[in-house]
């Protein structure tokens, strides 16, 4: 166990402190230049898309697909989720608020990855062996890599987010519940795993339909809560949000942590944080948020790549940012040397009051939950791809049986297996993006074409 321990930390400790900050940058950097900053160029049009098509209950979703609202609602599920609370407080205390800043930076450009990412599963989606649309990274892998190679490159892919996610990932999200519950509530978390793996697995019986109205209510729901709640915060110490703008801007190249450490040495972990925190939460280039994209009932493939990039904005521009700010005004940061989710427990404290600890646990379940229900969406596209539709109810019985695990059990290794198994699937997507760029640009200049596109 030992031995496996190490050998996880090592390969965890080049993947996320080197090997993936580079190809995820530089991927969107690329992406970025290849698409003359789609990300600026198309914004305007992702956010109508998407603010003038809110629903809570929108068209049912079937074996012909989802609208793309319910498409970036799942996507959206997915990529909201503990890190969003946990992954700020984190960079913030390690790096200092400067780590915001690179938190912007890369997510900036990982929002032309993530159009990309979008636009291509949409072009090489196909129909499963029970007649329902299905979509991914696979798909374009095998596209990108004829022959033995890209079955073998897109065999890898979907086994490793079946592990990252459907399984290890959700046993994360759910201890993360229960760990929350039973802080503000004293519920035991054993007793929280059962309801929540009950509630899951009806909604994966449900199937996509089940999955789509779930998350298009679930999604807008959560947000609107928990940026209320910070909103509030931030306008009762009003006074202290110049200060902490300004410190996120200075800070990145000044950078100061919590724990002290010269400004050379603190700056490279404000970007070393902030960059790696920030694309964990977004998920750009990861090759997950494909799969909900990929059945969105669209005109276009880059339609859909319109509405994803605004994916990554909500979760990183709006979300991760409200943390940091209400990490920020309530001064939090002078007291103990907290980090995680204790540090934005104690800012929410700061700033509600008695309040403080329940609402952050009613969050950590929506946002937690609404995860897990994405997360699981996205494997099982992989176990279609695997094994066929027979085992998606073995699958689902699965995933609630670590759902149940996870709020009972807390192994550190499990919770750095599953930082490597999602760093482990960034690669073979990332390889299947870049060797489909020119069919990237092929379609987007096909989309531009077309006069009815930029209305």
């Amino acid at each position: 166990m030992v031995v496996l321990e190490n050998i996880v930390s090592s390969v965890n400790s080049f993947m996320w402190d080197f090997f993936l900050l580079f190809a995820l940058v530089g991927t969107g950097v690329w992406f970025t230049i290849r698409t003359k900053g789609i990300q600026v160029r198309y914004f305007t049009k992702g956010f109508k898309q998407v603010f003038g098509n809110i629903k809570l209950g929108g068209e049912k979703a079937g074996a012909d697909g989802m609208s793309s609202f319910q498409a970036l609602a799942t996507s959206i599920a997915a990529q909201v989720g503990t890190g969003n609370l946990a992954g700020a407080a984190t960079a913030i205390a390690t790096g200092g608020l400067g780590a915001i800043f690179w938190m912007w930076v890369s997510a900036f450009f990982g929002m032309a990855t993530n159009f990309v990412e979008a636009s291509l599963a949409q072009k090489y989606k196909t129909v499963g062996d029970d007649g329902a649309v299905t979509g991914g990274p696979v798909y374009y892998i095998r596209a990108a890599y004829k022959g033995t190679f890209g079955k073998v490159l897109a065999t890898l892919f979907a086994v490793f987010i079946v592990l990252a996610l459907g399984f290890i990932g959700n046993m994360v999200q759910a201890n993360s519940i229960g760990d929350a519950f039973q802080n503000s509530f004293g519920i035991s978390p054993l007793i929280v795993g059962v309801i929540v793996a009950v509630l899951s697995f009806f909604i994966f019986l449900g199937g996509i339909g089940s999955i789509a109205s779930v998350t298009e209510k679930i999604v807008p729901i959560m947000a609107a809560f928990y940026l209320l709640g910070g909103l509030f915060i931030i306008v009762t110490h009003i006074g202290a949000v110049p200060g902490t703008i300004a410190e996120i801007f200075t800070g990145a190249f000044t950078s100061k942590s919590m724990f002290g450490g010269a400004v050379g040495t603190t700056v490279q972990l404000a970007i070393r944080y902030g960059v790696a925190r920030g694309l964990f939460s977004n998920e750009a280039g990861m090759g997950s948020t494909p799969h909900s994209h990929a059945l969105a009932k669209v005109a276009h493939p880059c339609d859909q790549g319109c509405t994803a990039l605004m994916g990554v904005f909500i979760d990183t521009f709006v979300v991760l940012t409200m943390t940091a700010l209400v990490i920020g005004c309530t001064g939090v940061l002078q007291g103990d040397h907290l980090t995680g989710i204790a540090l934005t427990q104690a800012a929410f404290n700061a700033g509600l009051g008695a309040f403080g600890g329940p609402f952050i646990a009613i969050c950590m379940f929506f946002f937690a939950f609404s995860t897990i229900v994405g997360w699981y969406f996205f494997g099982e596209q992989n176990i279609r791809y695997l094994f066929g539709s027979k085992a998606v109810k073995p699958y689902a019985i699965i995933v609630c049986l670590c759902i149940v695990a996870g709020c009972a059990l807390k192994v550190d290794l499990v919770w750095a297996m599953a930082d490597m198994f999602n760093g482990l699937m960034v690669i073979p997507n990332l390889l299947g993006l870049l060797a489909l760029t020119k069919v990237a640009l092929e379609l987007i200049n096909d989309y531009e074409k077309q006069p009815a596109k930029q209305k």
